[in-house]
């Protein structure tokens, strides 16, 4: 019985030939490698000289690293009233920042109950103080909206590039207040030489 033909090519891509499975075989056992079949629609089917076992072991540790590098973005609430004293507010954006240390968004709820909703300014007033506090750790996505009876607002982690530029843009203004205080100096000292000038010429006029 005569073996199926086959295109057969090396671990580089490269085509080695049609030849018989057999022959394809022998190819594969003569290198130390293995025959692997790796396209079976096509005709004659497309077989690969390579060393299987050192495919599946680089295969899995790509798709490890690729899982590390997935980080899923989750949007984590934190529920507020518009009267929530201060030790809740606190615990509530310690609460926020450890979401936001975790690469989350962060989404801030104010519900009204009964009259609240006639002070809905206290609400606004409350998130702007959020946002303000969380300044260092995150950003608005949106302005805060008002659905229903639920004042609500999203913040987003900010990247450790954005994190990077504003840290170069104040490290930046420290030179020139440094120039500022130079000056200032400069001034200083320019004006006790006029004065010492002033004074010695007064005392040798008199």
């Amino acid at each position: 019985m005569r073996a199926p033909q086959i295109r057969l090519i090396d671990e580089e891509g490269k085509l080695i030939g049609v030849m018989s499975s057999f022959e394809a075989l022998n190819i594969a056992k003569n290198k130390g490698l293995d025959l692997v079949e790796i396209h079976d629609k096509s005709d004659p089917p497309i077989c690969k000289v390579m060393d299987y076992g050192k495919w599946k072991f680089e295969n899995k540790k790509k798709e490890k690293q690729n899982k590390k590098n997935q980080t899923r973005v989750l949007i984590k609430e934190i529920q507020m009233r518009p009267r929530t004293d201060e030790g809740d507010i606190k615990i509530k954006l310690e609460k926020a920042r450890e979401f936001l240390a975790m690469g989350h968004k962060v989404k801030i709820n104010l519900r009204f109950f009964g009259r609240e909703m006639a002070h809905k300014e206290l609400g606004f007033k409350l998130l702007k103080k959020v946002e303000e506090r969380l300044a260092d750790k995150a950003s608005p996505e949106m302005p805060a909206k008002m659905e229903r009876r639920t004042l609500f607002t999203i913040l987003s982690p900010i990247s450790s590039s954005s994190k990077k530029k504003l840290k170069e843009q104040s490290s930046s203004q420290i030179p020139e207040v440094q120039k500022l205080g130079d000056k200032a100096v400069a001034r200083v000292e320019s004006q006790k030489t006029s004065n010492e000038t002033a004074q010695t010429v007064e005392e040798k006029k008199a």
